[in-house]
């Protein structure tokens, strides 16, 4: 038997993950809440001469696109009504609707890009254009263009993704979008949050099975994702280009999941950044959400940015999947959260799950949580399994087969600690890797996700 190197095919489930289940708190410092602007019919403009422009087709609304419509007049809101969720969610506030664009490859990298929004927003709407930035390690998170200097980034990015957010109070009308232009081009850089940030935080679960999120995924029973109190690190449909890992505070427990919703309580709170980078309440601590701090301290009126009354301290909401299954928890609970996009090093996306992270690299080791389908989970290293010339004998109870590999090409070799390689060049930055092209299938390292996919296919 030969023992070829992993290749990696750009399109399948995440290889080999060595997966940390460690968390580190940090602080650091983080005024008072911005408000969105209403008004009569206006146009807000913020393009400068010179640059890279291009402008966003409004006409195109497909599967990533949530309530929004697209009329004769522009793009507006398909319902404007708020929706009856929870009190506490930020969907029971206002109706919100967004259009995501086609990523645009820039002639040139940039560092800040300008939006001008032509549109009509009635008194209680609000739309605004926001972007985000590929770079080496992924993409940046959103950043809402302003009208005097945009949006910047912190290094050059190479291409750039944009949305279209629109929303409506209960007693407002849908404001009119009709044309959106952008510019890109380079300035001084923002400072940026310090990479692998972690902080303890109140969970709270999201129930709400059939609602859509604010992705617009219809919510499934024992669902797998998270939701964060701001659309900075809102993953678009289907990605999870915002993961986080989600702890217990003992440890015992750990998941990684996508961000796929908007909440708990606020819209507008990227508590985990610091001041210059935070959205809102730049004067609390760094990783201190503004909920937390209204509900333990009486901050901003124990008042959320809807003016609510904040009814407990939460800073995440975890899908019923990711609470009873991942994190095995029977009640709402502090957790260690890590925000894994502000950090840096290979990545691998989980292409079918959720898959078992256990302590070893053998299945017989003990299950220490999940990584959800989609979730992007930092990669350490990765190993090669034989290509068996014959069927080999039936493997242990439980033994997941790579997708694709048929009697003559499985094997049950365990994995072990001296077959991981770190110095093995890893999967290229947002991959998803199922096994070799040629040479038989990858294998899970020590304290690893368990491999592939459930289901045997001949």
């Amino acid at each position: 038997m030969t023992r070829p190197r992993c290749r990696i095919p750009s399109a399948a489930l995440v290889a080999t993950l060595t997966l940390l289940l460690t968390a580190a708190l940090q602080t650091t410092i983080g005024g008072p809440p911005s408000t969105p602007g209403t008004g009569a019919p206006i146009t807000l403009t913020a393009a400068a001469p010179g640059g890279e422009r291009w402008q966003i087709d409004l006409s195109v609304l497909d599967r990533d696109d949530v309530n929004v419509r697209r009329t004769a007049a522009g793009l507006r809101l398909r319902e404007a009504r708020t929706t009856g969720r929870g009190a506490r969610s930020p969907h029971s506030a206002v109706a919100e609707g967004m259009l995501l664009a086609d990523p645009r490859t820039l002639a040139r990298p940039a560092t800040r890009v300008r939006a001008e929004i032509s549109a009509s927003v009635p008194p209680g709407a609000t739309v605004e254009a926001q972007v985000r930035g590929w770079r080496a390690a992924g993409w940046t998170e959103w950043r809402t263009t302003t009208t005097t200097t945009g949006a910047a980034f912190d290094r050059p990015v190479s291409r750039v993704q944009t949305r279209v957010v629109l929303t409506a109070s209960a007693a407002g009308g849908t404001a009119t979008v009709r044309d959106v232009r952008l510019t890109a081009d380079a300035t001084a850089a923002v400072s940026a949050a310090t990479p692998g940030l972690s902080y303890r935080v109140y969970a709270t679960r999201i129930g709400l099975v059939g609602e859509l999120t604010a992705n617009g995924r219809t919510v499934q029973p024992r669902d797998h994702f998270v939701a964060l109190p701001s659309r900075r690190g809102l993953s678009p449909l289907n990605t999870g280009d915002y993961t986080v890992r989600v702890c217990t505070t003992t440890g015992s427990r750990c998941e990684y999941a996508p961000v796929w919703d908007v909440g708990p309580w606020n819209t507008r709170d990227d508590y985990w950044n610091p001041s210059s980078v935070r959205e809102n309440w730049k004067n609390l601590p760094q990783g201190r959400p503004e909920a937390q701090a209204a509900y333990q301290s009486g901050y901003n009126g124990g008042r959320d940015q809807f003016g609510r009354t904040v009814l407990n301290p939460a800073g995440i909401d975890l899908a019923d999947g990711t609470f009873w299954d991942g994190l095995q928890l029977t009640t709402n609970a502090w957790v260690d959260v890590a925000y894994l996009w502000t950090g840096g090093g290979p990545r691998g996306v989980v292409g079918d799950g959720p898959l078992n992270i256990r302590t070893g690299a053998s299945t017989s080791s003990s299950i220490r949580g999940l990584a959800a389908r989609l979730a992007h989970v930092p990669i350490q290293c990765y190993v090669v399994a034989s290509r068996s010339p014959a069927p080999t004998a039936p493997p242990p109870a439980g033994t997941a087969w790579p997708p694709g590999s048929t009697s003559a090409t499985r094997t049950s070799r365990p994995c072990t600690a001296a077959a991981c390689r770190p110095a093995d060049p890893p999967p290229p930055v947002g991959h998803r890797v199922r096994g070799a092209r040629r040479g038989g299938p990858c294998a899970p390292c020590p304290g690893s996700a368990d491999g592939w996919h459930r289901r045997r296919r001949s």
